[in-house]
């Protein structure tokens, strides 16, 4: 596989894969309380949905279906940064640079797929 200097994968479904790893690693070390387990099954969702409609997207029959399946990606890595930020401002977190870093993962896979968004109309 080739990788970046910075190590992130140049592949988006590995890297969007990656991610949604990531944050189920992070999920698992929050404490138990009710609103870590509600906002935990909305970032796994939204973190796994993102590569997952990457991959559909590299699948699509037409360039719309294409367009929409990466637009749903951009809004999930959009919704998954927002959880992420809601879990870091609610907890006293002993990993703060790991859950810091995932959320700027989400933005730049939002980024990402903006500009795929925006080089494919």
């Amino acid at each position: 596989m080739s990788e970046k200097s910075n190590n992130k994968p140049y592949d988006l479904e590995e890297r969007t894969f990656q991610f949604a790893k990531e944050v189920r690693l992070f999920v698992k070390t929050l404490e138990k309380s009710i609103a870590n387990i509600e906002d935990s099954k909305q970032i796994v969702r939204s973190s796994g949905s993102t590569g997952a409609n990457y991959i559909e997207a590299n699948e699509s029959l037409s360039k719309k279906d294409f367009l929409f399946r990466v637009k749903i990606c951009r809004k999930e890595a959009k919704e998954s940064a927002y959880w992420l930020r809601l879990i870091n401002e609610t907890n006293q977190l002993d990993k703060k640079q790991l859950v810091e870093s995932l959320i700027q993962e989400a933005i730049e896979l939002k980024k990402i797929f903006s500009a795929i968004i925006e080089k494919s109309k």
